[in-house]
């Protein structure tokens, strides 16, 4: 029996990854918005009660299925470095490093991709979607233990900058679980990108979205951000902010067929790692993962020996596509990765991260200096959060809202922690993803959305760094091809791979571990050892495995479920 029952649905559903987020889309839903009008607002409202991990002004990237169209498209959702930041600045001033501090900052991306999703396939206004966001930021809300820990794990960051401080250690320590945890600053900002939308509604409901937009981008709060990087070496300007939007973009489709009935996975592009789980997928296309058992060791054996081919590939190629040249057809091809396949030993597992694939056009090993190497326990993931919403119409959204507020100030008297996702690039000449001024870093947050057409439609995603697509495949695998309900899927013991550099920086790799679930019994912990993997035993249920949800759309008889995964405080909702 799943901890949490299957949440289902014959009009409309919404997962998130904060109870009072789904509570928030939900209501969306009621009052008639539509499911974009739902997923930005729970989105919003992840700014406020996974503030730790999401920041209304970080990154969101953007997944939506249009049902009268049956088209998929995507809102990238994620800043560029700004015009001064350079790879020499960072080789010479931080001595090859990405430092904690404002010098991670890059275009924060969230409101201006939130906002476009509500000006081309929303409904409602900015003021009605973030209306639940203010209440919660305004009058607070019950301190969840989760974000706690977050807050206590990083308590020596938040002390570095008095604003940080102040919010998220009141009273000189991290708030307990059920304590009121209020945010005036960010209520304070949120209200007034409301009030500066409703004042210029007379001219239309776009033009009352912008005016909420531009307050981030060149009003009141765009000048406070600016203001305090001027003041504090920071290298956000004014061209960085007002030149920047968000694109709308084709995902990348690939179809799996190793589940009996072939399944087609949408994903945004390389500018993140979501396409990293269908390469995954397409390694393991030549195997029959059904007949050997579900977390079998020779399951469990040949899905993380492919996770670790595809993050190989991931190292190597993926970046910002406006800036270097990703493989990607090449990369997810059936030819290449047959070829690939064949590395994978059936009775070794490899002691680190494989070699990427060689397509002539190797730098070199600069590339992979970027990697440090630990045989610690790995740390919980810097984090995400997610949510998706299918609507009536069976109109789709999917999306990862992120960005933390332990690796860079929060601007004085906003509440707003500016995207710190420069974290996720690196100083490294050759390195595909190395900073560079108007590039993007490879992000990992990447919404995913899986249809059989006419019969399925099904967006998933996960918080939890590099575990997020290692996580998402197998809540895939779980129920496509061992039959479980969205919930069971969610709730199934997970393992994880990090033999592959952290995408957060400093990058680390722990090579050859393995980290399993208790749930999988030792007996299958010792023969995955005895294979070569690194095996470290985690409690039965822990967030270090990531945080899936799901919906689940049979279009064949209507039903919706929705799943949620407890490791974390995620939850469904749905009529």
């Amino acid at each position: 029996m799943p901890y949490q029952p299957t949440v289902v649905g014959t009009r409309y559903m919404v997962a998130a990854g904060h109870y009072l987020a789904t509570q928030a889309a939900f209501d969306i839903l009621e009052a008639g918005g539509n499911a974009v009008d739902a997923g930005v607002a729970a989105n919003i409202a992840l700014g406020v009660l996974q503030s730790d991990m999401v920041n209304v002004a970080g990154v969101a990237p953007i997944l939506i299925y249009r049902a009268k169209e049956r088209d998929v498209l995507t809102i990238t959702g994620l800043g560029p470095w700004p015009k001064a930041a350079t790879l020499d600045l960072f080789l010479n001033e931080h001595g090859g490093e990405i430092p904690l501090g404002l010098h991670r900052t890059v275009v924060p991306a969230a409101p201006d991709a939130n906002i476009m999703a509500l000006d081309r396939f929303g409904t409602m206004s900015f003021g009605e979607v973030a209306a639940a966001a203010i209440r919660y930021a305004r009058d607070g809300f019950a301190m969840h233990r989760m974000m706690t820990a977050y807050i206590e794990a990083y308590e020596d960051n938040y002390r570095k900058w008095p604003e940080n401080e102040a919010i998220y250690l009141p009273n000189g320590r991290a708030p307990q679980p059920g304590e009121c945890f209020v945010q005036a600053d960010l209520a304070r900002s949120l209200q007034f990108m409301a009030d500066e939308e409703a004042a210029a509604a007379k001219n239309g409901r776009s033009a009352g979205l912008k005016a909420a937009r531009d307050a981030i981008y060149s009003g009141d709060i765009g000048q406070a951000i600016l203001r305090y990087h001027r003041e504090n070496d920071g290298l956000l300007a004014e061209e960085d902010l007002s030149n920047f939007q968000s694109t709308i973009e084709p995902p990348v489709k690939r179809t799996f067929s190793g589940c009996g009935e072939p399944i087609d996975i949408y994903t945004c592009g390389p500018w993140c790692q979501g396409p990293v789980m269908q390469q995954m997928l397409a390694l393991l296309d030549g195997f029959d993962l059904k007949t050997m058992g579900h977390n079998s060791v020779d399951y469990i054996h040949v899905v993380a020996e492919s996770m670790k081919l595809a993050l190989a590939d991931r190292e190597r190629y993926y970046g910002d596509p406006n800036f270097v040249d990703v493989p990607l057809e090449r990369l997810l091809s059936d030819a290449y990765n047959a070829e690939r396949r064949s590395m994978i030993r059936p009775d070794t597992a490899w002691p680190e991260m494989p070699p990427a694939g060689d397509f002539g056009n190797d730098p070199g090993p600069a590339w992979m200096a970027a990697q440090n190497v630990s045989q610690d326990s790995p740390p919980m993931p810097g984090d995400t959060s997610y949510v998706c919403a299918i609507d009536k119409d069976g109109n789709v959204f999917s999306s990862n809202p992120s960005d933390v507020t332990w690796e860079s100030p929060v601007i004085p008297g906003t509440g707003l922690c500016p995207s710190s996702r420069g974290s996720q690039s690196w100083a490294v000449p050759g390195h595909a993803s190395s900073v560079a001024p108007g590039k993007r870093p490879r992000l990992t947050p990447n919404p995913a959305l899986a249809m059989r057409d006419g019969k399925l439609v099904m967006p998933i995603g996960t918080p939890g760094g590099d575990t997020q697509c290692q996580a998402v495949l197998q809540v895939l695998l779980n129920r496509e091809l061992f039959g479980m309900d969205a919930q069971e899927a969610a709730e199934a013991p997970r393992f994880i791979t990090h033999s592959q550099p952290d995408t957060f920086a400093p990058h680390t790799a722990y090579p050859g571990r393995l980290t399993i679930e208790g749930r999988i019994d030792t007996k299958t912990g010792d023969a995955l050892a005895g294979k070569g993997h690194t095996v470290e035993r985690l409690d039965d249920m822990t967030w270090k495995t990531a945080g899936v949800c799901l919906v689940a759309h049979d279009l064949e008889t209507g039903i919706l479920s929705g799943g949620a995964d407890p490791r974390r405080p995620s939850r469904a909702m749905g009529w």
